[in-house]
């Protein structure tokens, strides 16, 4: 059950917020840093996630660099202070003045997903005379045996260069004046629980790769294996921090090159979902038609991931401690049916005023959240500041 020091206070607060365990936060991050300095591992965090400043440079001072994949995540991560070496650029659709945006800062490598990008990124930097670092994103065709709407490796997806174009890829590369090759990118998809066969397959299909572009004469410098290392959604209590140690331990072994490379990995979610949790209050108990209905205050603007890919995400009453319990859905109150949280959830008995904690939401909550049906946003309260 998520504790609150000072739960009391919540009651009178204005709801929905979103409450940061920072604590929690620090010793996930912490373990991340530790174990990715015991395997000569480099982290570049997933923006996209959770663009909270704070987070942000916590752990820019824990050493570890920025992901990016939009031309104002490479500006927003300059000004948190990421050096422009630390600092990858993924994405397959940038366009030209994002282009510029990150060569004229000189980040550390573009992540290139198409023969097209490569033929943008010459002209770009031809303009401006600055050399772009360059690593070519290969889709590994690998299976993340995850949601099929959050699987980026596969053919079918519209991430990365299709195997077949590697040759026409090295090509450009070789005859480019302004391409600098920094190389090679992969990432199969998004919250794999499946750490030791899924990890392995990617590390074996991208030695494979590797052998291709260095027979042809490129030199690779790094591999940069992506993220998607999932959190525990269903016992957020049970393990609150990921297994870094595992990950990195599968990476390090099944990876060859016996320490040519420099390894790069780039976690989101794993570094800040179990840390924040979306609190909300019970509007009504709605007596339905064979469904008894939770109306929350907290809606689908605040936090889609149910309703956009069917993601679970644990539900707790915070004021239900000691009552019989029941079936419930719980909603919310936007003007839309897909407005649903979770069906037929066990909860204690629940009244009008109950809090409500809606856990593991510190990764694509608040940074996808929209202002729909007029709703104000959500504020963030750090736990050391309630």
């Amino acid at each position: 059950m998520l504790k609150i020091e000072g739960l009391e206070k919540v009651g009178t607060m204005r709801t929905p917020f979103w409450w940061c365990d920072i604590d929690l936060f620090h010793r996930t991050v912490d373990e991340a840093a530790r174990q990715a300095e015991k395997y000569g591992i480099e982290i570049h965090y997933s923006i996209k996630a959770n663009s909270q400043k704070r987070l942000l440079s916590y752990m820019r001072e824990k050493g570890i660099g920025a992901d990016c994949v939009s031309g104002n995540e490479v500006a927003y991560a300059l000004d948190c202070g990421f050096t422009p070496e630390s600092i990858v650029f993924a994405g397959v659709g940038k366009t030209d003045e994002e282009l510029s945006v990150a060569i004229r800062a000189g980040i550390g490598s573009f992540n290139c997903e198409s023969l097209e990008e490569l033929h943008a990124i010459e002209d770009v930097a031809g303009s401006l005379g600055k050399k772009a670092n360059v690593s070519l994103r290969i889709n590994p065709d690998v299976d993340a045996r995850t949601h099929r709407f959050i699987t980026t490796g596969l053919e079918m997806d519209k991430f990365g260069i299709p195997k077949r174009d590697i040759d026409k890829a090295i090509a450009i590369i070789k005859e480019s004046r302004w391409i600098n090759f920094r190389g090679l990118h992969f990432h199969i998809g998004s919250q794999i629980t499946d750490i030791e066969n899924v990890f392995t397959n990617e590390c074996i299909s991208a030695n494979s790769i590797v052998e291709i572009v260095e027979n042809a004469g490129l030199t690779v410098e790094n591999i940069d294996l992506g993220g998607g290392l999932g959190v525990d959604y269903h016992n957020p209590d049970l393990h609150p921090v990921p297994e870094f140690g595992l990950w990195f331990k599968t990476i390090s072994e099944t990876l060859s090159g016996g320490g040519r490379y420099k390894i790069h990995v780039e976690p989101g979610r794993s570094l800040v979902a179990q840390c924040t949790s979306l609190i909300s209050k019970v509007i009504f108990v709605k007596e339905g038609e064979g469904h008894t209905f939770i109306i929350l205050d907290a809606g689908m603007n605040d936090l889609i991931r149910p309703a956009l890919y069917q993601a679970y995400h644990k539900i707790e009453n915070l004021s239900g401690k000691g009552r019989p319990l029941r079936l419930y859905d719980i909603a919310g109150p936007i003007c839309e049916s897909t407005d649903i949280f979770a069906t037929q959830r066990t909860l204690p008995l629940t009244k009008r005023g109950d809090i409500i904690a809606i856990r593991s939401a510190g990764a694509y909550g608040s940074v996808m959240s929209s202002r729909y049906n007029m709703r104000e946003p959500a504020p963030l309260v750090y736990s050391d500041r309630l």
